[in-house]
């Protein structure tokens, strides 16, 4: 074992170090996005998992007409996601990536002009043959009650046909609620908590990013090839406790071995000494971390008081672009897996996106720009296979099972939970010091499909697929 080498887990969330030290993100041709932020627990009331009645009949997809898509009124999206809150960095992103998208998705360039600027308008509308797209975007700062306002805002004055967000997952899961109230089909980016097509799921939520499950089977994949023996440290809420079931999960069915139960510290925790003498005394090889938020750093200086960095590696997957040379300058060589690069795809989605984002934002795709990206795209497809139908039941039955193009390459839309099938990465450190954060060579393409997590009273849908864990039981 190479005390230098770093490993990631799942959603291993440093955004808020970075947050703390920088008020606003800003841009520059090297990318100066703060670091990775998951989720932040939040006190939110979770939505009962139902499956109301979408409709009385059958709903009829048909194909797209010769002509083209003609749509009688405008169609309207409202983009939801946090612009000013702890979880910013995620909006910068999604505001970028997601225009970029309509725009390669439509053909046409918003109205907004090359550079989508929240500042100065927060409407930007694309034209595909003969259909209007108006896209609404809306702050929520990351706080659940701010996500109720503005999206019935958008749903009671703005009429929207689609939402689109957010970036915290408690926040999410009141957007579900809305949504479903509402019948307004809800595309998921770039939040990542299995509970949002797990135990939260409804018929009107879709999503185009991954869950803790598909982060754990990718990262255990690169982690056993050299570790067999581990033990975990998580965020005790919902998050926390999903991603630490999930690689435990994957990284046993991958031959590696947990020798001591999970370790959940309250999420306010500032002194982790307790808890690094448990890691120090476990004797495992390995130890993974799922954390969100500034105690992550006093967790990191735990370890080292503590010994747990000179005796074993830190378990990690490698994160955005700015933040990567800060923190492993010394794990040069290291392979680990990430959500995205964008110099890992090889598909005419990923070299629009890398091309565009770099020549107008002055910045390279960061770790969540595909998902922005691709909830564009699947909304234009969606349209597409419905001929402007925007019908709640219409809508709902296109994406169950719709499959498309987009920056990590083919996404399927599994019909039974709604999971967003997809590539990731994994990737080998090579540098630190590229100025476009060209800092990996490439190891292997990894297309996790998680179990299926609907609640009892759902699991029906799930068919043949495995539920509740990998194994089935």
């Amino acid at each position: 074992m190479k005390k230098s080498m770093f490993f990631v887990v799942a959603m291993l969330l440093v955004a808020s170090m970075v947050l703390g030290a920088c008020a606003q993100p800003t841009e520059t041709p090297i990318v100066t996005e703060p670091p990775v932020a998951t989720e932040e627990p939040v006190a939110t009331e979770e939505p009962v998992a139902t499956e109301e009645p979408v409709a009385t009949e059958e709903p009829v997809v048909t194909e797209e007409p010769a002509a083209g898509l003609t749509c009688a009124e405008p169609i309207k999206v409202g983009l939801i996601t946090d612009i000013t809150g702890p979880l910013a960095i995620y909006g910068v992103m999604m505001q970028r990536s997601f225009m970029l998208g309509m725009e390669y998705a439509t053909g046409s360039e918003g109205s907004a002009g090359p550079v989508f600027d929240f500042t100065k308008t927060q409407e930007n509308t694309f034209k595909i043959d003969n259909c209007e797209i108006q896209v609404f975007v809306r702050d929520d700062a990351g706080l659940p009650e701010n996500t109720t306002t503005v999206a019935n805002e958008l749903i009671d004055i703005q009429k929207v046909d689609f939402l689109v967000g957010t970036a915290s997952s408690g926040s999410t899961a009141v957007l579900q609620g809305i949504a479903l109230a509402n019948e307004v089909p809800l595309i998921v980016a770039p939040a990542a908590a299995n509970d949002i097509t797990g135990k939260d799921f409804n018929v009107f939520t879709f999503r185009t990013s991954r869950n803790n499950y598909q982060d754990a089977i990718n990262e255990c994949k690169a982690l056993t090839a050299q570790y067999s023996s581990f033990i975990q440290i998580a965020a005790d809420y919902a998050f926390g406790h999903g991603s630490a079931e999930a690689f435990r999960d994957a990284c046993t069915l991958e031959g590696g071995t947990f020798v001591a139960d999970d370790i959940f510290a309250p999420a306010t925790t500032t002194d982790f000494t307790p808890y690094m003498e448990q890691i120090a005394a476990s004797g495992a090889e390995a130890y993974i971390v799922t954390w969100a938020g500034s105690g992550f750093i006093s967790l990191v200086q735990a370890a080292k008081d503590q010994g747990v960095t000179e005796t074993m590696a830190l378990g990690t997957t490698f994160i955005d672009n700015a933040l990567t040379p800060v923190f492993y300058a010394d794990a040069i060589g290291t392979t680990a897996g990430i959500v995205y690069h964008w110099s890992a795809p090889k598909n005419p989605a990923n070299d629009f996106l890398v091309a565009e984002a770099s020549s107008r934002y002055g910045v390279y795709p960061d770790l969540f720009d595909a998902d922005g990206m691709n909830a564009a795209i699947m909304i234009i497809e969606t349209l597409k296979k419905t001929n402007g139908d925007v019908t709640p039941a219409t809508l709902v039955a296109a994406m169950e099972g719709l499959e498309f193009e987009g920056p990590k390459g083919t996404i399927y839309i599994r019909p039974e939970d709604h999971v967003a099938i997809q590539d990731m990465y994994i990737l080998k450190l090579e540098n630190v010091t590229d100025p476009t954060g060209n800092y990996y060579s490439y190891v292997d393409t990894t297309r996790p499909e998680p179990p299926c997590l609907l609640p009892e009273a759902l699991q029906d849908r799930c068919g043949d697929l495995p539920i509740g864990s990998l194994s089935g039981n």
